[in-house]
């Protein structure tokens, strides 16, 4: 059997022993109790905000308002809204409305909480394959209808506009963009596909004041130049090139602040700052540019949460305490420190490296043995599935999520692996047993595009 090693991989591969994955000491997913703000001596938010909801509260909220049915991150958007839709139908406190349709003629629906002064605009899934938000959002549907008295107190200072599953043609694909193949985080200028055009309209008849924009970003990425991956990331978007600070985003920096101190108890010290370089097509810059306090939350990865459920939740704590902040108008009691003192987004690794292997392939004239290093690229990186060779040859020095030792065994590629004409072509599907021998009489391990542990 074979011993995998977690990042880093700047040390030796671990040898030949059972199969076992070696973590890393601050992989994302363990424990973070000594992780946590106050553990550590560093600012809490019950620190700055000792009147308002205390990250255990908004932990509890969420065990109470957690929904059902969207334990897989990848559901249709019929699946979603036959999940959201009973829960607005349930209270007088949610509206929804038809705000346009996607280019396959799906509903794009807004659902509005409260009539309070305060306008916020909130929106997820622009990106059809960025599902966390979108169940975070169907769980603070549930909570906006209970009996929380703080539920009621927040309708009389808010009005909170949502528009869940903007880009629902990528979200029944699982893809990126939308169905004419567009990024629609790209086309807040042009405003040339119907998404766009929609949460234009929707923006420019509310005037929010706060706007968040809720993302997935890639789960490579670490924190700064740490070996630790990154699990959420926030933005205080810029308004221009000069990446000025204008009253307005400093409002969303301190929001921002709040926010890092409310999920840091959740995920650990794997929180970001997005790069803040001003993009004139995307919405978040736009509508920071257009006047409202913008704050982008990305959800990256997390060691043991393949579905991002822990993810979930920790959007669910940094809208709710968000909420509670804007509503109450306690943004000035934190300053933009915190945020401004995030470590940077930093590297994406890869995903699995297979060294010092043997590669056996029939056909190869006079080299039917050669040592290549392998490099695997996941379709779905959290779940290990859908492997593809990234890379082959020498490729020490790369840096991947997990390393394979495969020195003294052989690497017998299958499937639509094996080369036609003796090539192994970067792209192919990751088929390929790891046995003791070239004939593969004594198998170790059958990876058939992920380890199947």
């Amino acid at each position: 059997m074979i011993t995998f090693r977690r990042i880093p991989t700047r040390v030796p591969a671990v040898a030949l022993g059972a199969l076992a994955v070696a973590a890393c000491a601050t992989a994302p997913g363990a424990s973070t109790s000594d992780a946590r703000p106050g553990a550590s001596g560093s600012t809490s938010t019950a620190d700055v905000f000792p009147d308002l909801r205390s990250v255990v509260d908004w932990e509890a909220a969420h065990d109470g308002a957690r929904q059902p049915g969207l334990e897989d991150r990848r559901f249709s958007p019929e699946q979603y809204w036959e999940i959201a839709m009973p829960l607005v139908e349930a209270t007088e406190r949610l509206s929804v409305a038809e705000v346009g349709h996607s280019v396959e003629g799906r509903p794009l629906r807004e659902i509005v909480f409260g009539s309070g002064p305060i306008r916020v605009l909130a929106w997820s899934q622009m990106h059809g394959d960025e599902s966390t938000a979108s169940m975070s959002l169907v769980d603070l549907l549930a909570w906006l209808g209970s009996d929380d008295p703080l539920v009621r107190d927040l309708g009389s200072r808010i009005t909170l506009h949502m528009i869940p599953i903007l880009n629902p043609d990528g979200a029944a694909r699982f893809i990126r963009r939308n169905a004419l193949g567009v990024d629609v985080n790209r086309d807040a200028r042009r405003l040339a596909t119907p998404e766009g055009r929609t949460l234009k309209a929707v923006h420019d008849r509310v005037e929010p004041d706060f706007a968040f924009n809720l993302h997935d970003q890639n789960v490579r990425t670490r924190v700064g130049s740490t070996d630790r991956g990154a699990a959420i990331s926030l933005l205080a978007p810029a308004f221009n090139r000069t990446r000025d600070v204008n009253p307005t985003r400093e409002r969303a920096m301190r929001i921002a602040s709040a926010i890092a101190l409310a999920v840091e108890p959740v995920v650990g010290d794997h929180v970001t700052q997005y790069n803040d370089a001003f993009n004139p097509r995307a919405f978040g810059d736009l509508i920071s540019a257009w006047g409202a306090s913008a704050v982008l939350i990305e959800s990256g990865g997390m060691e043991r949460d393949p579905q991002k459920q822990r993810l979930r939740r920790a959007n669910f704590v940094a809208l709710g305490h968000a909420l509670e902040v804007i509503a109450r108008e306690r943004w000035s009691a934190i300053g933009t420190d915190v945020y401004e003192a995030l470590p940077p987004n930093g590297r994406a690794v890869d995903d699995l490296l297979v060294m010092g292997g043997t590669v056996v392939i029939e056909g190869w004239s006079g080299a039917r043995e050669t040592r290549l290093d392998l490099l695997v690229r996941y379709a779905r990186p959290l779940l290990e599935r859908g492997g593809a060779l990234g890379d082959l040859g020498d490729l020490e020095g790369y840096e991947a999520r997990d390393t394979l030792d495969a020195t003294g065994l052989y690497i017998l590629p299958q499937g639509e692996m094996r080369p036609e004409g003796g090539i192994l072509e970067p792209g192919a599907p990751a088929t390929f047993l790891l046995a003791r021998d070239p004939d593969g009489r004594d198998v170790v391990l059958d990876f058939d595009g992920g380890p199947g542990r």
